[in-house]
């Protein structure tokens, strides 16, 4: 077990920083979707969470946290549990209107329902009804109410409400880097996949992998973000570098939970694929973006993390 109490520690040869990644409370829901065959469930799912990487321009981060087996679902076909993050309930529900309506209303053979109990109740079924022109059908089953939509392929059936939840977590992140590209790349891919069994949290951005990694603020007005030129190995010598010589490549993976304890899970499972490699196969150093403390209440110190 490495000395935690140093500036940093070494484990199997990889560096690993004395950071945190530091977080931000958000609103979330999920959303179990349906459809005859697990191709088309996981069709409108990826629909569902296309263009949902940040919030900062997105609106929503969303991701694919689990496929179902038919005995896993409410009406006993394949499925695919979807969770979704937002800054505010309003927001979260205007994005979860527009993209059930866009993407799984309109995906073939679709069905949609709650994937999360309790809290404020989101709008599903009660908001789209509408678009079945009077011709939609109102049933209650186990204390639940459901939509049944007229559509050309028969109909379409959605819950009409699904949960909210205010303790998520947005933000978690971990910064891999690497000798090569190549090396780092794959330190990335092996602790996404590590990371994608983890129940209750997403990595949104495409692959969970960011590779331009951004700080607060820009010399041009109007941007609140830019790239994190500490962390661009070809601006070294033209900015004040975080990185040392050796490193040729930094990925960023960005976490999103539904609680603190699945972000820290995540990242924990994460941080462990990724020392597993060593050095010279994957990252040579990892380490976490934070802004001093001072933005986000949710602190995951690498320290605690480590396997």
């Amino acid at each position: 077990m490495p000395d935690v109490t140093a500036p940093g520690m070494i484990v199997n040869g990889v560096r690993i920083d004395a950071s945190f990644a530091e977080a931000f409370a958000m609103r979330a829901t999920a959303l179990i979707i349906t459809a005859d065959t697990e191709a088309w469930a996981e069709t409108a799912a990826v629909s569902l969470t296309g263009f949902a990487t940040s919030i900062i321009a997105c609106g929503v981060e969303a991701g694919i946290d689990a496929r179902l087996a038919p005995e896993e679902t409410p009406d006993g076909r394949p499925g695919v549990r979807v969770l979704l993050f937002a800054g505010s309930t309003g927001e979260l529900q205007k994005q979860l209107q527009n993209r059930v309506g866009q993407c799984v209303l309109t995906s073939l053979g679709s069905a949609c329902y709650a994937g999360l109990e309790g809290g404020e109740p989101l709008k599903l079924g009660d908001a789209l009804r509408y678009f079945a022109d009077g011709f939609q059908i109102s049933k209650r089953f186990a204390g639940r109410r459901f939509w049944r939509l007229p559509v050309m392929d028969g109909e379409f059936v959605c819950e009409g409400t699904t949960g909210l939840t205010k303790s998520a977590v947005g933000g978690g992140n971990l910064l891999l880097m690497g000798k090569s590209v190549a090396a780092t790349r794959h330190a990335a891919e092996t602790a996404v996949a590590a990371m994608g069994v983890v129940p209750g949290a997403i990595m949104p951005f495409p692959g969970g992998i960011v590779r331009s990694g951004s700080k607060v603020g820009s010399k041009y007005k109007g941007l609140i973000a830019s790239t994190n030129d500490a962390y661009c190995p070809t601006l070294r010598g033209l900015a004040a570098s975080a990185l040392e010589d050796d490193i040729a490549s930094v990925l960023e993976i960005v976490i999103d939970g539904l609680t603190p304890e699945a972000v820290a899970q995540a990242m924990r499972v994460g941080l462990a694929a990724a020392i597993a490699l060593g050095p010279e196969a994957g990252a040579c150093r990892i380490g976490a973006g934070n802004y001093g403390g001072k933005l986000g209440k949710h602190h995951f110190h690498l320290k605690d993390l480590l396997p």
